[in-house]
């Protein structure tokens, strides 16, 4: 990309400009900033030049949401933006969420990541039944951890009282049947999750990868972001061209759903 050869360059310097100017932005400011291919980007992602973006191969994390975070911005009732990984294993597909943005989301962060990562499950073909993850399983423990999961499965069963919710779920007793009987027999989740909700960063990220790696052609598209008014996704810089690839169709996913083709 190369935004000083474009046509629509100017006209995105002086919307970046009138966006940010009350944040001290001047419009020679606004220009160096919008010659940044990545701003460049998520300008036309929200002009309509451009249906969504993929972005992170040769960035950061930081330098793909941060634009998106300043021209995109969150969608209406959504005070986060999070993300999940579609878990692509030999018979099934399951939504991690958040395994790449929120180090440690308060109770209230952790409900609204549940309810967005169920509707983002929806727009896959994923029917959601949510997992509320944690180191015990209904009232077999106890501590901290463990009461901020049981207060963001209460809030969350409010938000969304017909979604399909249960925690705390430990993994074993979220995904396997047999463990499920054993441990919350009475559950319409338990066993049979589709959509696992860590409750921190550090336990998503080391557990996708985990079963990423563990699992035989197994494949792990995302982050997809979420929360956002428009799609913009991110990469990791040690991504693949199927990595590309996969990022790529996911984002034109979302943009149909966005746009009421699905």
């Amino acid at each position: 990309m190369q935004p000083d050869k474009s046509s629509l360059l100017e006209d995105y310097i002086q919307t970046f400009y009138e966006m940010r100017k009350a944040k001290g932005v001047t419009l020679d400011m606004a220009r160096d900033t919008i010659m940044d291919p990545t701003y460049f980007g998520t300008m036309m992602v929200q002009k309509g030049d451009a249906d969504g973006m993929v972005s992170g191969s040769v960035n950061t994390t930081a330098h793909t949401i941060t634009p998106a975070f300043q021209i995109i911005k969150t969608r209406p009732g959504a005070s986060i933006v999070s993300s999940v990984f579609l878990m692509c294993l030999k018979d099934r597909v399951l939504v991690f969420g958040d395994c790449a943005i929120n180090p440690n989301p308060t109770a209230e962060h952790l409900a609204e990541i549940a309810i967005t990562s169920a509707k983002t499950a929806l727009v896959f073909g994923i029917d959601p039944r949510v997992a509320m993850l944690s180191y015990s399983t209904g009232s077999s423990g106890t501590g901290v951890d463990v009461e901020k999961v049981i207060k963001a499965t209460k809030i969350a069963k409010e938000m969304a009282p017909s979604l399909l919710l249960e925690g705390p779920l430990q993994y074993d007793a979220a995904i396997d049947p047999e463990v499920a009987k054993t441990k919350l027999p009475d559950s319409s989740v338990a066993g049979s999750a589709t959509v696992f909700i860590f409750p921190d960063l550090n336990t998503g990220n080391n557990t996708y990868k985990a079963v990423q790696r563990a699992s035989e052609k197994s494949v792990a598209i995302g982050p997809v972001l979420q929360g956002l008014n428009k799609p913009v996704n991110d990469l990791s810089r040690g991504c693949t061209v199927p990595d590309i690839v996969n990022t790529v169709a996911i984002t034109a996913i979302q943009a149909q759903a966005g746009k009421g083709l699905f």
